[in-house]
């Protein structure tokens, strides 16, 4: 059974760092971390694709957040910098065993997520 468990998530305020974890049970082509805020709807932040041979990122975030991928641990990692309150969002990883143009796009290209972990950032 294919399974994504993130962690890391929580409350910060503006200005302070997290870092998201997902570890899959297995491997996959991409994994992608996505989030949702209430009453919004559900928008890529970054990917990276076939253990890190290339990441993606939403405008919004790039140069504040980094994907990575520990290829040991199949995990992989969202380090989130300088979060401003628009971050706050459930935030979801997903993964596909598919090659994806635009990973960024289209979240029901993935066929595998995890169950979400919340981020709230505070002014």
């Amino acid at each position: 059974q294919v399974q994504l468990v993130e962690s890391g998530g929580g409350s910060v305020q503006a200005g302070g760092s997290l870092r998201l974890s997902c570890t899959a049970s297995t491997t996959f082509t991409f994994v992608g971390w996505f989030r949702q805020a209430p009453g919004k709807e559900r928008e890529g932040v970054a990917a990276i694709y076939s253990g890190g041979a290339a990441t993606y990122y939403a405008a919004s975030v790039k140069g504040r957040f980094t994907i990575s991928q520990d290829n040991a641990k199949n995990t992989v990692y969202l380090q989130m910098h300088s979060l401003k309150p628009e971050d706050t969002a459930m935030y979801y990883c997903a993964a596909s065993r598919s090659f994806l143009s635009d990973p960024i796009k289209g979240a029901s290209r993935y066929s595998y997520w995890g169950q979400g972990t919340q981020v709230t950032v505070s002014s």
